[in-house]
């Protein structure tokens, strides 16, 4: 028996597709998705027993679509004024070519699978029609062997019942129903997130057109907390300067009393919290639009790409760091190199010079940065780790400023010894102020 799908689809034109997703994708960045969606569809329709036929509007634009699916494939325009209308004239068409059955699908579902449009034919040997659900309450395929009209008269779309009205429509006309499987759409910025969770378990995911795509477009914001930071505010700016046009990057100022603030760049967003680095980091993060926050110390020297190392990380991990590394060649500053970033796989535990890396949703999740004079980022860390949140480390190392270390050998243990022994005081419930007090600023 002869068969047919019908891929459903709009032309991925600036500002025409997938405008939902604006402003947190730009025009441009909507069409490439949506053309993304179709490169991915046209290759599981392809692996199909059946004939493929691209039915598109606007209806001045389909040979754009020639070069996703191939000049051996048919083509036609979208006929009729609602969208039920549409739907059931391209079915009607395709069917009046003496095929046995026909599944009409849309492009809003990236990861429809072979299996899926497989078996779908396989429900309309027993059925009349069958319907493909999507997770917020519509459907993503159609597919009859004869046109049914009252499927899709007096319906309305885009709203959580399409399916339930649909079906319960052609229930009430005589006809059986079968279901495919359940996949979720992507409409809005929400769905994107989904996406992203489900591809941090699915491999394939990460593989497919869809997923790269997504993995590049991660936004991300860099958080930098600042308090008299003249010695390093210069240096940290030329290393950020060549990144203003690929993120955002916030500098969080808990009330300087030197000359740090005249020396910010004004291409740089300034924006004025309490003293604190909890306080200025959630500041930042609240602000922010990223969908991954970058949480940075302004005594730190960055890897060469570090955007591209973050995203390859949070392709699989929810959080993470760089690790780090110190420029003096000293054996224990090579000794505590080593030990904290072994912490990080052996304990779970990262620390702010470290270069904290973050899922938006997750760090509001975890109640964002406590807000304690010390030991916020190893409270932070704690709190993850009792989350279940499995930590990523980039390639390369962020290299920080080992001004809290005397010079000599000695003083440089003490200073270790000591740094281990609050974290412990700070386990075992000390009062945080006295840590705190005990904690000296070098600055």
């Amino acid at each position: 028996m002869r068969r047919a799908i019908i891929v459903f689809t709009r032309v991925p034109v600036a500002g025409q597709t997938k405008t939902r997703l604006m402003p947190y994708f730009s025009p441009q960045e909507c069409a490439g998705l949506h053309t993304c969606f179709l490169k991915d569809i046209a290759g599981q329709c392809q692996k199909t027993q059946a004939d493929l036929y691209i039915c598109y509007t606007p209806d001045d634009k389909g040979a754009a679509l020639k070069n996703i699916f191939g000049d051996d494939k048919i083509y036609f325009p979208q006929m009729g004024e609602s969208l039920g209308e549409r739907m059931y004239m391209a079915i009607q068409r395709v069917l009046a070519k003496d095929y046995g059955s026909c599944v009409l699908i849309g492009t809003d579902v990236p990861e429809i699978k072979q299996a899926d449009l497989d078996y779908a034919f396989r429900l309309l040997d027993v059925h009349d029609i069958v319907l493909g659900p999507t997770q917020d309450g519509g459907y993503y395929l159609v597919g009859m062997k004869k046109p049914v009209r009252e499927v899709f008269e007096k319906q309305t779309y885009s709203h959580a019942s399409v399916l339930e009205n649909t079906a319960k429509a052609a229930f009430e006309a005589g006809y059986t129903v079968g279901f495919a499987r359940t996949l979720h759409d992507i409409d809005e910025k929400e769905d994107i997130s989904k996406f992203r969770n489900r591809m941090r378990k699915t491999l394939a995911l990460q593989k497919s057109e869809t997923g790269r795509y997504l993995l590049k477009k991660q936004k991300i914001s860099i958080i930098v907390p600042i308090y008299n930071e003249e010695s390093t505010i210069e240096s940290l700016q030329k290393q950020l300067i060549p990144l203003l046009d690929k993120c955002e990057i916030f500098f969080v100022d808990g009330g300087s009393k030197d000359r740090t603030l005249s020396m910010i760049d004004s291409r740089f967003r300034v924006l004025h919290s309490e003293k604190g680095r909890a306080n200025q980091m959630n500041l930042g993060a609240k602000e922010s639009s990223g969908d991954i926050l970058f949480f940075l110390h302004s005594d730190s020297e960055l890897p060469k790409h570090p955007l591209a190392e973050i995203r390859y990380v949070m392709k699989d991990h929810l959080a993470g760091c760089f690790g780090i590394a110190f420029h003096s060649k000293h054996f224990f500053m090579w000794t505590c190199r080593v030990i904290s970033n072994h912490r990080i796989k052996d304990r779970k535990v990262m620390f702010g010079d470290q270069g904290i890396f973050i899922d938006r949703e997750l760090f509001f999740e975890a109640g964002m940065f406590p807000n304690l004079p010390i030991m916020e980022d190893y409270q932070f860390s704690l709190t993850l780790k009792e989350m279940g949140v499995k930590l990523g480390i980039a390639k390369h190392r962020i290299y920080t400023s080992d001004r809290r270390f005397p010079q000599k050998t000695i003083p440089k243990l003490k200073v270790m010894w000591k740094m281990n022994r609050l974290r412990k005081m700070y386990r075992d419930g000390v009062p945080i102020d006295r840590i705190s007090k005990m904690y000296r600023d070098v600055r």
